[in-house]
C-alpha cells in the first residue's frame, strides 16, 4: 500500500500538464485517499509507543496525508478536496490528539523530543503535524467557509 501511495504521489507531483480525462481519474483517487485517511488517521497516534513505531496502519497514514498535502497542493484537485465534508475536521482534530499526545509523554509528536540526529531522520512520524498543518492551510485556501470553520 505504501508503495502504490509513493507511486501516486509521484504522478501528483509530476509538473507535466495532464489531461482533463486524467484529472478525473484523479479527482476519483483524491475522494478514495481522503476516505481511507478520515477512517485511519488515528492509527498514527499508535506511534505514541516505542513498541509500535513501524505500525504498518500508521505508515500508511502519513503516506496518505503525504499525498493529500500534494494533490491540495495542486489548483486541479484542491478545489474538489475543499468541498469534500469531513475532511478539513479530520485534519485538525487529528492534529490536536497528536499534540495532545506529545504533551503527556515524551514521543515522536513532543516538540522537544530528544531523539539521536540518525533516529530523527529515519523516524516516518517526524513532520507529521507539520504536514497536518500544510493540509489544513491548502484546504483554506481562498476558501472563506473552510477558513471561517478553523
Amino acid at each position: 500500500r505504501v508503495t502504490l501511495l509513493e507511486l501516486m504521489m509521484a504522478k501528483v507531483s509530476e509538473k507535466n500538464p495532464i489531461s482533463s480525462e486524467e484529472m478525473n481519474v484523479l479527482v476519483k483517487h483524491a475522494d478514495f485517499v481522503a476516505g481511507c485517511f478520515k477512517e485511519k488517521c488515528e492509527a498514527v497516534l499508535k506511534l505514541t509507543s516505542a513498541a509500535d513505531a513501524d505500525d504498518e496502519e500508521a505508515l500508511v497514514t502519513i503516506r496518505l496525508l503525504d499525498v493529500l498535502c500534494e494533490m491540495t497542493s495542486n489548483n486541479g484537485q484542491l478545489e474538489h478536496l475543499q468541498a469534500l465534508p469531513g475532511l478539513l475536521e479530520t485534519a485538525i482534530d487529528t492534529l490536536r490528539l497528536t499534540h495532545l499526545a506529545g504533551k503527556q509523554a515524551v514521543n515522536v509528536f513532543t516538540a522537544t523530543h530528544a531523539m539521536t540526529e540518525q533516529e530523527e531522520i529515519s523516524h516516518p512520524a517526524v513532520g507529521f503535524k507539520s504536514h497536518l498543518i500544510r493540509l489544513i492551510g491548502n484546504l483554506c485556501y481562498k476558501n472563506k467557509e473552510n477558513q471561517d470553520k478553523v
